[in-house]
């Protein structure tokens, strides 16, 4: 397997509030992970800031302008309640659009059999029309536009195991059966949505875990729920929204996975994706808020992405 990491300084000049989770230690963590020798074969490419044009296959024009008004000349300003930007944060998000796109062009050129766009802020939350949750533009969804636009896919599914349920990628294509939306996630938690009867044009697939639960109910929930589904839509692209906070160590929800949990669910879409889309996947970073189980659980992403 070939696999390519999207990364850039940039990433780390999105400032937030002190305290805040969403902060640039979160990829410092992870680059000290990816230090071990077992990383060496990794291919790390610098990702370029995006076109806004770009931003736009997923977003009206008004949203764009909305986030480009809030961003300050110094200091911090605010969205909404934990949605914060800072003079960098314009260029850092739409570095990560441009990783994201880059990604997509990668493994439909055949450059790489699947990418890992380590950027930040992170986009899942985000919906046409607002910013929300960390999140800016949504990255996912723009990589899937992108993919059925650039390169003519017809089916693209997206997978997200954040521990947060992407109510902005559900918005986007919530009427659109070309793009297949699955998403396990706690329920109740942030941002309120997700539940089972949310299925949209038959394309989304949400399967809420309780809090307290653990692998077991995560694995089943993926069994039962997500990969009969990715299987039977035979994507030609599987984009992983590829969350880290449903590790047991983090603070801000109570699923109690293990970074094997994030392996095993790697390995089976993999397997989907070499019967239907050439191995084409591309996973971008979303949440992950103890930098432990954070580095743990993307590194172990990451090295199964690169032994197939």
């Amino acid at each position: 397997m070939t696999t390519i990491l999207f990364e850039n300084p940039i990433f780390l000049q999105h400032e937030t509030p002190e305290g805040h989770p969403e902060r640039p230690d979160r990829l410092r963590a992870l680059n000290l992970a990816l230090e071990h020798d077992r990383f060496q074969p990794l291919v790390r490419r610098r990702a370029e800031q995006a076109n806004e044009d770009f931003v736009l296959l997923a977003h009206p024009e008004a949203h764009l302008r909305s986030v480009m008004d809030v961003i300050p000349e110094e200091g911090i300003n605010h969205f909404e309640a934990d949605t914060y930007a800072s003079p960098a944060s314009l260029q850092a998000a739409l570095t990560g659009v441009g990783g994201a796109i880059a990604a997509v062009d990668a493994v439909f050129s055949g450059e790489a059999d699947n990418v890992f766009v380590a950027a930040r802020p992170p986009g899942h939350h985000a919906e046409k029309n607002k910013a929300m949750g960390f999140c800016f533009f949504n990255n996912a969804a723009i990589a899937a536009r992108h993919a059925q636009k650039a390169h003519g896919a017809e089916r693209v599914a997206i997978v997200d195991w954040d521990v947060h349920h992407g109510n902005g990628t559900q918005d986007i294509f919530f009427d659109d059966p070309s793009v297949l939306f699955c998403s396990t996630h706690q329920m109740p938690l942030y941002p309120g949505t997700g539940a089972k009867d949310e299925t949209g044009a038959g394309n989304i697939v949400n399967a809420p875990l309780s809090p307290e639960t653990g692998s077991d109910h995560f694995r089943e929930a993926f069994r039962s729920r997500v990969l009969p589904r990715v299987a039977d839509f035979r994507p030609d692209l599987i984009v992983i929204s590829a969350g880290f906070d449903a590790h047991h160590r983090d603070p801000l929800a109570q699923i109690h996975l293990q970074a094997d949990d994030f392996d095993w669910a790697t390995a089976k879409l993999m397997e989907i994706a070499e019967r239907s889309a050439s191995n084409r996947v591309v996973s971008v970073l979303e949440g992950g808020y103890d930098l432990q189980g954070l580095a743990e659980s993307a590194a172990t992403h990451i090295f199964r992405l690169m032994r197939g």
